[in-house]
């Protein structure tokens, strides 16, 4: 299974390397079930994150190729509400990107995850449109006008759109999938080898009933 996160200009980068972190750590706990990549669209290429950092993606983004692509978000100064993120995840939705996520969503068998703000990236993407999802408290609204449903859950899986709320849940978004797709077990021997307990919902589709 390959596991694609894409990094761009801006990117909050614990958005994008939490997940990393799970997914790598569960390829080696299972000999190689998943591979994680960082990448980016075009060519493998380094980018400068919301906060500085220097990071560098490790292959270019293969739409054809990925079984689960995250989105992050992006970090930026909220002095002014949250216009420098809202403006680095408008930049980040090149029409390259925009393509990319069509091609991908198209496919059957793929899952498109996405941490913090990456949700709303793929909201102006067009792809939320009566879709459960969440994001950072501070964009709920935001995501409300893209056409979701807003579920403020700590992670909402819809089957193959996996959303997942602020910063840090990140790590329970990629436990959540490392367990959807590799078991509980390994799920468990992740979050105990990294000392996190996850938080919070996970608001499953498949889960909701009717009496």
């Amino acid at each position: 299974m390959l596991a694609q996160i894409v990094l761009f200009d801006g990117v909050d980068p614990l958005d994008a390397i939490a997940p990393h972190e799970v997914l790598g750590a569960a390829g080696a706990h299972t000999g190689g079930a998943i591979t994680a990549q960082l990448v980016t669209v075009g060519t493998a290429t380094t980018v400068v994150s919301g906060n500085g950092l220097t990071l560098h993606a490790q292959a270019a983004l293969d739409p054809d190729r990925a079984d689960l692509l995250i989105i992050p978000g992006a970090a930026g100064s909220m002095a002014n509400g949250a216009t420098e993120i809202t403006d680095r995840l408008t930049a980040a939705l090149t029409p390259a990107l925009h393509q990319a996520l069509h091609t991908f969503t198209a496919r059957p068998g793929t899952v498109l995850g996405t941490v913090c703000g990456g949700s709303l990236l793929v909201g102006a993407a067009g792809l939320l449109t009566d879709r459960p999802a969440v994001t950072h408290r501070a964009g709920l609204a935001a995501l409300a006008a893209f056409g979701a449903v807003v579920v403020p859950a700590r992670v909402v899986d819809d089957g193959d759109l996996v959303t997942a709320g602020g910063v840090t849940s990140g790590l329970d978004l990629a436990l959540h999938l490392v367990e959807r797709f590799l078991g509980a077990e390994t799920a468990f021997a992740i979050e105990t080898l990294f000392e996190h307990e996850r938080r919070g919902v996970v608001w499953r589709a498949d889960a909701v009933t009717t009496g």
